[in-house]
Protein backbone atom coordinates (compact mmCIF):
# COMPACT_ATOMS: atom_id res chain seq x y z
CA UNK A 1 0.00 0.00 0.00
CA UNK A 2 1.01 3.23 -1.15
CA UNK A 3 1.37 6.53 1.24
CA UNK A 4 -1.56 8.39 1.49
CA UNK A 5 0.41 11.68 0.51
CA UNK A 6 2.10 10.10 -2.39
CA UNK A 7 -0.06 11.07 -5.68
CA UNK A 8 0.49 8.94 -8.86
CA UNK A 9 -0.40 9.77 -12.40
CA UNK A 10 -0.91 6.74 -14.64
CA UNK A 11 -1.29 6.97 -18.49
CA UNK A 12 -4.30 5.29 -19.97
CA UNK A 13 -3.59 1.57 -21.10
CA UNK A 14 -0.55 0.97 -18.50
CA UNK A 15 -2.29 -1.49 -16.45
CA UNK A 16 -4.02 -3.46 -19.27
CA UNK A 17 -0.54 -3.82 -20.96
CA UNK A 18 1.46 -4.78 -17.62
CA UNK A 19 -1.70 -6.86 -16.86
CA UNK A 20 -1.47 -9.08 -20.60
CA UNK A 21 2.30 -9.27 -20.38
CA UNK A 22 2.92 -10.37 -17.14
CA UNK A 23 5.02 -7.57 -16.29
CA UNK A 24 5.93 -5.99 -12.90
CA UNK A 25 8.57 -2.88 -12.07
CA UNK A 26 10.23 -2.29 -9.19
CA UNK A 27 12.28 1.05 -8.69
CA UNK A 28 14.40 2.69 -6.05
CA UNK A 29 14.25 6.17 -5.11
CA UNK A 30 16.93 7.27 -2.28
CA UNK A 31 15.55 10.67 -2.28
CA UNK A 32 12.52 9.24 0.04
CA UNK A 33 14.27 6.29 1.28
CA UNK A 34 11.84 4.08 -0.31
CA UNK A 35 11.81 0.91 -2.48
CA UNK A 36 8.55 0.78 -4.60
CA UNK A 37 7.01 -2.31 -6.53
CA UNK A 38 4.15 -1.59 -9.22
CA UNK A 39 2.19 -4.45 -10.65
CA UNK A 40 -1.70 -5.10 -11.61
CA UNK A 41 -4.29 -6.52 -9.43
CA UNK A 42 -6.04 -6.68 -12.66
CA UNK A 43 -6.37 -5.23 -16.14
CA UNK A 44 -7.86 -2.03 -15.04
CA UNK A 45 -6.17 -1.31 -12.02
CA UNK A 46 -2.67 -1.09 -10.66
CA UNK A 47 -1.35 -2.46 -7.45
CA UNK A 48 0.91 0.35 -6.03
CA UNK A 49 3.32 -1.07 -2.87
CA UNK A 50 6.56 0.63 -1.05
CA UNK A 51 8.57 -0.41 1.31
CA UNK A 52 10.79 1.99 3.58
CA UNK A 53 14.98 1.45 3.92
CA UNK A 54 17.83 3.23 4.56
CA UNK A 55 19.06 5.22 1.42
CA UNK A 56 17.76 2.44 -1.42
CA UNK A 57 19.95 2.68 -4.44
CA UNK A 58 20.64 -0.19 -6.63
CA UNK A 59 18.50 -2.79 -7.73
CA UNK A 60 18.77 -6.21 -9.33
CA UNK A 61 16.22 -8.82 -9.96
CA UNK A 62 16.59 -12.42 -11.45
CA UNK A 63 15.83 -16.27 -10.08
CA UNK A 64 13.00 -14.80 -7.63
CA UNK A 65 15.80 -13.05 -6.31
CA UNK A 66 15.68 -9.45 -5.11
CA UNK A 67 19.05 -7.58 -4.70
CA UNK A 68 19.47 -3.93 -2.94
CA UNK A 69 21.59 -1.65 -2.10
CA UNK A 70 21.13 0.69 0.96
CA UNK A 71 23.43 2.83 2.52
CA UNK A 72 25.29 0.48 4.38
CA UNK A 73 23.62 -3.22 3.83
CA UNK A 74 23.06 -4.79 0.72
CA UNK A 75 20.56 -6.96 0.80
CA UNK A 76 18.52 -10.10 -0.80
CA UNK A 77 15.19 -10.96 -0.41
CA UNK A 78 14.02 -14.04 -2.29
CA UNK A 79 10.40 -15.18 -3.25
CA UNK A 80 8.18 -17.23 -0.72
CA UNK A 81 5.39 -18.08 -2.70
CA UNK A 82 5.11 -21.52 -5.10
CA UNK A 83 3.88 -21.95 -8.61
CA UNK A 84 0.43 -20.84 -8.52
CA UNK A 85 0.37 -19.84 -4.69
CA UNK A 86 -1.13 -16.30 -3.96
CA UNK A 87 -0.78 -14.29 -0.76
CA UNK A 88 -3.14 -11.45 -0.39
CA UNK A 89 -3.36 -11.48 -3.95
CA UNK A 90 0.16 -11.66 -4.87
CA UNK A 91 1.92 -13.67 -6.93
CA UNK A 92 5.45 -13.18 -5.73
CA UNK A 93 6.14 -12.59 -1.92
CA UNK A 94 10.05 -11.30 -1.70
CA UNK A 95 10.97 -11.63 1.88
CA UNK A 96 14.11 -10.42 3.48
CA UNK A 97 16.74 -13.48 3.68
CA UNK A 98 20.41 -12.30 4.33
CA UNK A 99 22.14 -8.90 4.07
CA UNK A 100 25.89 -7.89 4.17
CA UNK A 101 27.23 -4.96 6.06
CA UNK A 102 29.66 -3.12 3.86
CA UNK A 103 29.63 0.35 5.41
CA UNK A 104 28.66 3.37 3.90
CA UNK A 105 30.01 2.99 0.60
CA UNK A 106 27.56 5.29 -1.53
CA UNK A 107 27.10 2.01 -2.75
CA UNK A 108 25.50 2.50 -6.44
CA UNK A 109 24.33 -0.87 -8.84
CA UNK A 110 24.82 -4.28 -7.90
CA UNK A 111 23.87 -7.58 -9.91
CA UNK A 112 24.95 -11.10 -9.51
CA UNK A 113 27.44 -12.49 -12.42
CA UNK A 114 27.40 -15.85 -13.42
CA UNK A 115 29.36 -16.91 -11.04
CA UNK A 116 27.02 -16.52 -8.32
CA UNK A 117 29.45 -13.50 -7.18
CA UNK A 118 26.81 -10.18 -5.46
CA UNK A 119 29.03 -7.27 -7.54
CA UNK A 120 28.42 -3.44 -6.39
CA UNK A 121 29.70 -0.28 -7.53
CA UNK A 122 31.53 1.11 -4.61
CA UNK A 123 31.55 4.93 -5.69
CA UNK A 124 33.54 6.22 -2.55
CA UNK A 125 36.32 4.34 -3.61
CA UNK A 126 36.42 4.01 -7.27
CA UNK A 127 35.67 0.38 -8.30
CA UNK A 128 33.97 -2.20 -8.37
CA UNK A 129 33.43 -4.76 -5.94
CA UNK A 130 32.02 -7.93 -3.99
CA UNK A 131 31.31 -8.79 -0.24
CA UNK A 132 33.39 -10.18 1.73
CA UNK A 133 33.01 -12.12 5.20
CA UNK A 134 36.44 -10.48 6.65
CA UNK A 135 35.86 -7.00 5.35
CA UNK A 136 33.40 -4.09 4.14
CA UNK A 137 34.46 -5.10 0.41
CA UNK A 138 36.88 -6.65 -2.26
CA UNK A 139 37.49 -4.59 -4.53
CA UNK A 140 37.13 -6.81 -8.14
CA UNK A 141 38.23 -3.84 -10.72
CA UNK A 142 38.76 -0.04 -10.55
CA UNK A 143 39.11 2.38 -13.74
CA UNK A 144 42.52 2.11 -15.03
CA UNK A 145 43.15 6.02 -14.58
CA UNK A 146 42.47 5.62 -10.49
CA UNK A 147 45.64 5.33 -8.77
CA UNK A 148 44.63 4.38 -4.99
CA UNK A 149 41.65 3.17 -3.37
CA UNK A 150 40.39 6.20 -1.39
CA UNK A 151 37.19 7.14 -0.16
CA UNK A 152 37.21 10.27 -2.50
CA UNK A 153 34.61 9.41 -5.39
CA UNK A 154 37.24 10.55 -7.70
CA UNK A 155 35.68 9.69 -10.84
CA UNK A 156 32.27 9.35 -9.49
CA UNK A 157 31.78 5.20 -11.03
CA UNK A 158 28.28 5.18 -10.93
CA UNK A 159 27.20 1.80 -13.17
CA UNK A 160 28.24 -1.24 -15.28
CA UNK A 161 26.43 -3.72 -17.48
CA UNK A 162 26.60 -7.47 -17.64
CA UNK A 163 26.98 -9.31 -20.66
CA UNK A 164 26.61 -13.24 -20.72
CA UNK A 165 27.13 -12.98 -16.96
CA UNK A 166 30.24 -11.08 -17.04
CA UNK A 167 30.85 -7.26 -16.09
CA UNK A 168 31.57 -5.78 -19.05
CA UNK A 169 30.99 -2.49 -19.39
CA UNK A 170 30.92 0.50 -16.62
CA UNK A 171 30.10 4.17 -16.90
CA UNK A 172 31.75 7.16 -14.67
CA UNK A 173 30.80 10.79 -14.94
CA UNK A 174 35.54 11.28 -15.64
CA UNK A 175 38.30 10.37 -15.87
CA UNK A 176 39.51 12.47 -12.91
CA UNK A 177 41.91 11.00 -10.21
CA UNK A 178 41.13 13.53 -7.10
CA UNK A 179 38.88 13.52 -4.30
CA UNK A 180 34.84 14.75 -5.85
CA UNK A 181 36.93 15.76 -9.39
CA UNK A 182 34.49 14.61 -11.53
CA UNK A 183 32.04 17.49 -10.57
CA UNK A 184 33.75 19.63 -12.69
CA UNK A 185 33.49 17.60 -15.79
CA UNK A 186 29.91 17.06 -15.61
CA UNK A 187 28.67 18.33 -19.14
CA UNK A 188 30.66 16.08 -21.35
CA UNK A 189 33.54 14.50 -19.02
CA UNK A 190 31.44 11.00 -19.08
CA UNK A 191 32.82 7.73 -20.16
CA UNK A 192 32.27 4.00 -20.98
CA UNK A 193 34.88 1.68 -20.19
CA UNK A 194 35.64 -1.57 -21.08
CA UNK A 195 36.06 -3.58 -18.05
CA UNK A 196 38.23 -7.06 -19.28
CA UNK A 197 40.24 -4.71 -21.53
CA UNK A 198 40.51 -1.54 -19.60
CA UNK A 199 39.76 0.19 -22.67
CA UNK A 200 37.68 3.57 -22.80
CA UNK A 201 35.00 3.07 -25.57
CA UNK A 202 33.20 5.97 -25.32
CA UNK A 203 33.84 9.32 -24.51
CA UNK A 204 32.04 13.07 -24.52
CA UNK A 205 28.89 11.93 -22.10
CA UNK A 206 27.36 13.93 -19.83
CA UNK A 207 27.12 12.04 -16.42
CA UNK A 208 26.44 8.48 -17.79
CA UNK A 209 24.34 5.91 -16.29
CA UNK A 210 22.63 2.40 -16.40
CA UNK A 211 24.43 1.04 -19.19
CA UNK A 212 22.71 -2.34 -20.33
CA UNK A 213 23.62 -5.23 -23.31
CA UNK A 214 20.56 -5.54 -25.00
CA UNK A 215 19.54 -6.82 -28.22
CA UNK A 216 23.53 -7.08 -29.03
CA UNK A 217 23.86 -3.33 -28.34
CA UNK A 218 24.86 -1.07 -25.56
CA UNK A 219 22.73 0.91 -24.10
CA UNK A 220 22.72 3.67 -21.59
CA UNK A 221 21.38 7.09 -20.44
CA UNK A 222 23.36 9.87 -21.12
CA UNK A 223 21.71 11.65 -17.61
CA UNK A 224 23.13 15.16 -18.23
CA UNK A 225 21.21 15.22 -21.86
CA UNK A 226 18.02 13.57 -20.61
CA UNK A 227 18.61 10.97 -24.02
CA UNK A 228 18.25 7.49 -23.73
CA UNK A 229 20.55 6.02 -26.68
CA UNK A 230 23.04 3.54 -27.56
CA UNK A 231 26.88 3.29 -28.59
CA UNK A 232 28.23 2.50 -32.14
CA UNK A 233 31.72 3.02 -32.90
CA UNK A 234 32.21 4.66 -29.94
CA UNK A 235 29.64 7.67 -30.31
CA UNK A 236 26.29 8.00 -28.82
CA UNK A 237 23.27 7.47 -30.85
CA UNK A 238 20.12 9.05 -29.17
CA UNK A 239 16.81 7.62 -29.46
CA UNK A 240 14.60 9.91 -27.41
CA UNK A 241 14.40 13.05 -25.23
CA UNK A 242 13.31 12.26 -22.17
CA UNK A 243 12.01 15.45 -19.90
CA UNK A 244 13.87 14.38 -16.49
CA UNK A 245 17.59 13.35 -15.51
CA UNK A 246 17.55 9.69 -17.07
CA UNK A 247 18.78 7.52 -14.89
CA UNK A 248 17.38 3.70 -14.19
CA UNK A 249 17.13 1.84 -17.34
CA UNK A 250 15.54 -1.84 -18.03
CA UNK A 251 14.43 -3.59 -20.79
CA UNK A 252 10.99 -6.10 -21.97
CA UNK A 253 11.35 -7.36 -25.52
CA UNK A 254 11.12 -4.02 -27.85
CA UNK A 255 10.26 -1.72 -24.99
CA UNK A 256 12.55 0.57 -22.55
CA UNK A 257 11.54 1.20 -18.95
CA UNK A 258 13.67 4.58 -17.90
CA UNK A 259 13.36 6.63 -14.37
CA UNK A 260 12.97 10.28 -14.71
CA UNK A 261 14.12 12.54 -11.83
CA UNK A 262 13.91 16.34 -11.22
CA UNK A 263 16.81 18.58 -11.14
CA UNK A 264 18.40 19.33 -7.68
CA UNK A 265 19.82 22.63 -8.47
CA UNK A 266 17.53 25.90 -9.69
CA UNK A 267 21.21 27.88 -10.61
CA UNK A 268 22.18 27.28 -14.29
CA UNK A 269 24.04 23.55 -14.36
CA UNK A 270 24.92 24.43 -17.66
CA UNK A 271 23.66 20.41 -18.81
CA UNK A 272 22.43 20.49 -22.06
CA UNK A 273 18.80 18.73 -20.46
CA UNK A 274 18.45 22.05 -18.62
CA UNK A 275 19.20 24.27 -21.98
CA UNK A 276 16.82 22.13 -23.82
CA UNK A 277 13.92 22.17 -21.11
CA UNK A 278 13.78 25.91 -20.53
CA UNK A 279 13.81 25.94 -24.91
CA UNK A 280 10.66 24.34 -24.90
CA UNK A 281 9.32 25.79 -21.76
CA UNK A 282 9.25 21.89 -19.26
CA UNK A 283 10.23 21.25 -16.03
CA UNK A 284 12.10 18.10 -15.18
CA UNK A 285 9.37 15.66 -14.29
CA UNK A 286 10.01 12.96 -11.80
CA UNK A 287 8.56 9.18 -12.94
CA UNK A 288 9.03 6.53 -15.78
CA UNK A 289 8.76 6.01 -18.91
CA UNK A 290 8.04 3.10 -21.32
CA UNK A 291 9.41 3.56 -24.95
CA UNK A 292 9.12 1.77 -28.17
CA UNK A 293 12.63 0.97 -29.44
CA UNK A 294 11.30 0.53 -32.82
CA UNK A 295 9.63 3.64 -33.14
CA UNK A 296 11.92 6.02 -30.69
CA UNK A 297 8.26 6.78 -28.98
CA UNK A 298 7.18 7.03 -24.95
CA UNK A 299 3.89 5.05 -25.20
CA UNK A 300 3.22 4.52 -21.54
CA UNK A 301 4.31 6.96 -18.19
CA UNK A 302 4.07 6.71 -14.57
CA UNK A 303 4.20 10.76 -13.58
CA UNK A 304 5.09 11.28 -9.46
CA UNK A 305 3.33 14.92 -8.62
CA UNK A 306 4.63 15.01 -5.35
CA UNK A 307 6.50 13.36 -2.69
CA UNK A 308 9.06 11.31 -5.17
CA UNK A 309 11.70 13.88 -6.52
CA UNK A 310 14.44 11.84 -8.05
CA UNK A 311 14.46 7.68 -9.10
CA UNK A 312 17.81 5.35 -8.81
CA UNK A 313 17.00 2.05 -10.63
CA UNK A 314 14.41 0.26 -12.48
CA UNK A 315 13.84 -3.47 -12.99
CA UNK A 316 11.24 -5.04 -15.15
CA UNK A 317 9.91 -8.66 -13.64
CA UNK A 318 8.91 -11.17 -16.26
CA UNK A 319 6.00 -13.56 -15.65
CA UNK A 320 5.31 -11.27 -12.62
CA UNK A 321 2.20 -9.57 -12.23
CA UNK A 322 1.45 -8.79 -8.67
CA UNK A 323 4.95 -8.56 -6.15
CA UNK A 324 4.87 -7.71 -2.60
CA UNK A 325 8.02 -6.95 -0.48
CA UNK A 326 7.87 -7.85 3.14
CA UNK A 327 9.01 -4.96 5.26
CA UNK A 328 9.77 -5.03 8.85
CA UNK A 329 7.48 -2.36 10.16
CA UNK A 330 4.41 -4.87 10.60
CA UNK A 331 4.10 -8.81 11.96
CA UNK A 332 4.22 -10.43 8.36
CA UNK A 333 8.23 -10.88 8.76
CA UNK A 334 6.49 -12.60 12.26
CA UNK A 335 4.03 -14.78 10.85
CA UNK A 336 4.38 -16.06 7.58
CA UNK A 337 6.76 -19.10 7.67
CA UNK A 338 7.96 -22.06 5.55
CA UNK A 339 10.45 -24.75 5.98
CA UNK A 340 10.64 -27.74 4.15
CA UNK A 341 8.16 -29.65 3.10
CA UNK A 342 5.35 -27.02 4.46
CA UNK A 343 4.28 -26.74 0.78
CA UNK A 344 3.96 -22.97 0.62
CA UNK A 345 3.35 -20.29 3.25
CA UNK A 346 2.37 -21.06 6.87
CA UNK A 347 0.53 -18.85 8.71
CA UNK A 348 1.82 -18.81 12.44
CA UNK A 349 -0.21 -16.56 13.59
CA UNK A 350 -2.90 -13.91 12.35
CA UNK A 351 -2.81 -10.37 11.78
CA UNK A 352 -2.49 -7.40 14.96
CA UNK A 353 -5.13 -5.17 13.40
CA UNK A 354 -5.37 -1.76 14.98
CA UNK A 355 -8.97 -0.15 15.80
CA UNK A 356 -9.58 1.30 12.17
CA UNK A 357 -8.51 -1.99 10.68
CA UNK A 358 -11.00 -4.29 12.74
CA UNK A 359 -14.23 -2.02 11.97
CA UNK A 360 -13.04 -1.92 8.25
CA UNK A 361 -12.30 -5.63 7.75
CA UNK A 362 -14.66 -6.42 5.28
CA UNK A 363 -13.36 -7.97 1.88
CA UNK A 364 -12.61 -11.44 3.91
CA UNK A 365 -15.91 -11.22 5.92
CA UNK A 366 -18.04 -11.51 2.97
CA UNK A 367 -16.11 -14.72 2.06
CA UNK A 368 -17.47 -15.93 5.34
CA UNK A 369 -21.17 -17.81 4.56
CA UNK A 370 -20.35 -20.09 7.05
CA UNK A 371 -17.65 -21.07 10.22
CA UNK A 372 -16.13 -23.87 7.99
CA UNK A 373 -13.63 -21.20 5.87
CA UNK A 374 -12.76 -19.64 9.13
CA UNK A 375 -9.59 -20.64 10.99
CA UNK A 376 -9.81 -20.95 14.54
CA UNK A 377 -6.20 -20.55 16.37
CA UNK A 378 -4.53 -20.31 19.75
CA UNK A 379 -2.65 -16.99 20.44
CA UNK A 380 0.85 -17.91 23.00
CA UNK A 381 2.01 -16.06 25.76
CA UNK A 382 -0.70 -13.12 25.98
CA UNK A 383 -0.14 -10.51 28.71
CA UNK A 384 -1.99 -7.31 29.26
CA UNK A 385 1.40 -5.36 27.65
CA UNK A 386 1.00 -7.88 24.40
CA UNK A 387 -2.88 -7.42 23.88
CA UNK A 388 -2.28 -4.26 23.25
CA UNK A 389 -1.91 -4.59 19.62
CA UNK A 390 -5.68 -6.50 19.53
CA UNK A 391 -7.06 -3.76 21.24
CA UNK A 392 -9.35 -2.71 17.93
CA UNK A 393 -10.33 -6.64 18.60
CA UNK A 394 -11.46 -6.42 22.17
CA UNK A 395 -14.82 -5.82 23.52
CA UNK A 396 -15.33 -4.90 26.34
CA UNK A 397 -11.73 -2.69 26.56
CA UNK A 398 -8.91 -4.54 27.61
CA UNK A 399 -7.21 -1.51 27.95
CA UNK A 400 -9.76 0.22 29.87
CA UNK A 401 -9.56 -2.83 32.12
CA UNK A 402 -5.52 -2.92 33.04
CA UNK A 403 -6.58 0.18 34.28
CA UNK A 404 -8.67 -0.83 37.10
CA UNK A 405 -8.03 -4.58 37.62
CA UNK A 406 -4.83 -6.39 37.61
CA UNK A 407 -4.45 -9.74 36.05
CA UNK A 408 -5.80 -12.14 37.71
CA UNK A 409 -4.65 -15.66 36.34
CA UNK A 410 -2.90 -16.76 33.03
CA UNK A 411 -4.69 -15.08 30.04
CA UNK A 412 -6.03 -17.47 27.11
CA UNK A 413 -6.65 -16.15 23.15
CA UNK A 414 -8.46 -17.54 20.27
CA UNK A 415 -8.43 -16.18 16.85
CA UNK A 416 -10.58 -16.51 14.06
CA UNK A 417 -8.62 -15.58 10.61
CA UNK A 418 -10.00 -15.86 6.96
CA UNK A 419 -6.50 -15.83 4.61
CA UNK A 420 -4.71 -14.48 7.69
CA UNK A 421 -6.81 -11.57 8.33
CA UNK A 422 -8.73 -11.75 11.66
CA UNK A 423 -12.12 -11.74 11.47
CA UNK A 424 -12.56 -12.04 15.38
CA UNK A 425 -10.61 -12.73 18.73
CA UNK A 426 -11.52 -13.76 22.19
CA UNK A 427 -9.49 -13.59 25.27
CA UNK A 428 -10.43 -16.02 28.84
CA UNK A 429 -8.35 -15.45 31.98
CA UNK A 430 -8.04 -18.28 34.68
CA UNK A 431 -9.25 -17.29 38.36
CA UNK A 432 -8.68 -19.12 41.21
CA UNK A 433 -10.52 -18.18 44.30
CA UNK A 434 -12.06 -19.53 47.23
CA UNK A 435 -10.01 -22.69 46.39
CA UNK A 436 -12.13 -22.61 43.01
CA UNK A 437 -10.57 -22.93 39.48
CA UNK A 438 -12.85 -21.02 36.76
CA UNK A 439 -11.91 -19.47 33.33
CA UNK A 440 -13.67 -16.15 32.37
CA UNK A 441 -14.04 -15.00 29.33
CA UNK A 442 -13.49 -11.44 29.39
CA UNK A 443 -13.25 -10.04 25.61
CA UNK A 444 -15.08 -11.21 22.39
CA UNK A 445 -15.24 -9.33 19.45
CA UNK A 446 -16.68 -10.94 15.88
CA UNK A 447 -16.51 -8.04 12.61
CA UNK A 448 -20.11 -7.04 11.88
CA UNK A 449 -19.72 -9.25 8.17
CA UNK A 450 -19.52 -12.30 10.07
CA UNK A 451 -21.91 -11.81 13.11
CA UNK A 452 -24.41 -14.46 13.56
CA UNK A 453 -22.98 -17.23 11.42
CA UNK A 454 -21.60 -18.81 15.10
CA UNK A 455 -18.11 -17.80 15.09
CA UNK A 456 -18.01 -15.96 18.15
CA UNK A 457 -18.99 -19.11 19.85
CA UNK A 458 -17.01 -21.09 18.09
CA UNK A 459 -14.26 -19.11 20.03
CA UNK A 460 -15.57 -19.65 22.96
CA UNK A 461 -15.56 -23.62 22.69
CA UNK A 462 -11.81 -23.33 21.21
CA UNK A 463 -10.81 -21.28 24.43
CA UNK A 464 -12.25 -23.89 26.72
CA UNK A 465 -10.61 -26.74 24.74
CA UNK A 466 -7.10 -24.10 25.76
CA UNK A 467 -7.92 -23.57 28.89
CA UNK A 468 -9.31 -27.21 29.53
CA UNK A 469 -11.85 -26.10 31.53
CA UNK A 470 -15.59 -24.93 30.97
CA UNK A 471 -15.84 -21.04 30.10
CA UNK A 472 -17.78 -18.51 32.49
CA UNK A 473 -19.96 -17.02 29.26
CA UNK A 474 -21.33 -13.91 31.22
CA UNK A 475 -19.84 -11.39 28.82
CA UNK A 476 -21.78 -12.98 26.09
CA UNK A 477 -24.88 -11.62 28.17
CA UNK A 478 -23.43 -8.30 27.95
CA UNK A 479 -21.94 -7.96 24.31
CA UNK A 480 -23.74 -10.38 21.63
CA UNK A 481 -21.16 -11.14 18.85
CA UNK A 482 -23.36 -13.35 17.02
Amino acid sequence: MASANLEVQVSNGLSQWLHEHRLSIGFTTYQTNRLFMIGSKSADRLAVQERLFDRPMGLYWNDDRLILACRSQIWQFNNQLLAGERYQGADRLFSPKQSWVTGDHNTHEVAIDKHQRLLFVNSNFSCIATVSPDYSFEPVWQPPFISKLASEDRCHLNCFALVDGEPTYATACATTDEAAGWRNHTVDGGVVMHIPSNDIVATGLSMPHSPRWHHERLWLLNSGSGELGYIEHGRFQPVIFCPGFVRGLSFFDDHAFVGLSMLRSTRDTGLVLEKRLNAEKRTAQSGLMVIDLKTGNAVYWIHFPNTVEELFDVVVLRDVRYPKVLGFQNDDIERLISFPGSNGLVISKPTRPNHAAAATVTAPARQARDAGNVRFQRVYHLTPDNLLPYEGMACPSLRARWKTQPQRGELFGVSADIGGEMIGFGVAERVDADCTETVELISLFVVADCRNRGIGRRIVIELGKSAGHAISNRIMNIEKPD
